[in-house]
């Protein structure tokens, strides 16, 4: 077998909600294999196992991070867990792709990259979105400048959870509230498409146990271009990503961080809508990016970079000092 076909052999870290669809997808790839599964529970390992087809399942994190068999390890946990859970992964000489945020602040990503140099080890940032064919379409399109220069950038996130201050969403000591766990996408759109702003304001508001319950930023860039974004737990928005621009608008359309469709909107003539018959949850194109770049020795992604990674905890960190929110 040569070593572009080579199988890469997975394990999961924390198996919730996406951890799942992570799985269902994996078994879409070519090459490709869900080896193992880590939970503190072991019955929640075996059950995850038995439907996923996992050969092993574990319910310590070491244990798998010490398995010889394993390429590659997919860290699903809460934020607050993502640096001592890569770490772990990255010393024992595992690629890790590992959920958005990919820390609760720059400090811990630097921290991670700082590990995976020294192990020579690949390191990803798991935000998917990058990779999917529909937001890869509306890049190109800007990049291309299709309708002109971009002069106004639109995008949310909201949904209205049930409120439990024991879930993950909600809990302060978790990375809990809007902001890291969905106003991330929002702030992603800005960065990937217009980079770093000049200025930031920012309001939020909170819960009675001090996470925000929802956040409104605008970036200012030069040449008066502003990024209205926002994120919030408190209600249902349309979770588009609109950009205006010169001779029309580059519409992403209902849910735009996720498999989606897209609108080219002329500023004169027909409105053109594109469709991606995505098939998948999504989370197989990140992975078969992964994939090329563990089968080709590499160890820092050139879509997903480092230096991307840290602007992004960058701005996040700069707009949870700004609204005063301090994680315990």
């Amino acid at each position: 077998m040569s070593q572009q076909t080579k199988t890469i052999r997975w394990g999961i870290i924390g198996l919730g909600k996406i951890a799942n669809k992570f799985a269902q997808d994996i078994l879409t790839i070519d090459n490709c294999q869900l080896y193992a599964v880590a939970s503190r529970s072991q019955e929640k390992a075996n059950e995850f196992a038995k439907t996923y087809n996992a050969e092993k399942a574990y319910n310590s994190y070491e244990d798998l991070a010490k398995d010889p068999n394993i390429d590659a390890v997919y860290i699903a946990t809460p934020h607050a867990l993502h640096k001592e859970n890569a770490i772990l992964c990255l010393k024992n000489k595992k690629a890790v792709l590992c959920e958005k945020p990919f820390a609760m602040d720059k400090n811990e990503v630097e921290e991670m990259i700082t590990v995976a140099k020294e192990n020579k080890v690949l390191l990803m940032e798991a935000l998917w979105t990058y990779f999917l064919p529909h937001y890869k379409f509306a890049l190109q399109h800007l990049e291309d400048k299709t309708f002109g220069n971009i002069t106004k950038l639109e995008a949310d996130f909201g949904f209205k959870p049930t409120v439990d201050m024991n879930s993950r969403v909600f809990k302060k000591s978790l990375g809990g509230g809007s902001l890291l766990d969905i106003g991330i996408y929002p702030i992603f759109a800005a960065l990937s498409t217009l980079g770093q702003p000049n200025t930031l304001e920012t309001n939020a508001t909170f819960f009675e146990n001090g996470v925000d319950s929802s956040c409104t930023i605008t970036f200012d860039y030069n040449n008066s271009i502003k990024a209205h974004l926002k994120s919030t737990l408190l209600e249902k928005t349309p979770t588009e990503a609109i950009f205006y621009c010169e001779n029309g608008i580059v519409k992403i359309n209902s849910r735009f961080q996720e498999p989606s469709t897209v609108s080219l909107i002329p500023n004169e003539g027909k409105e053109e809508h594109f469709d991606f018959g995505y098939t998948t949850n999504g989370y197989n194109f990140e992975t078969i990016h992964f994939n090329q770049l563990l089968r080709d020795g590499k160890t820092e992604s050139d879509v997903m970079s480092f230096q991307f990674s840290k602007t992004l905890i960058t701005m996040l960190d700069t707009v949870r000092q700004k609204i005063g929110l301090h994680y315990e």
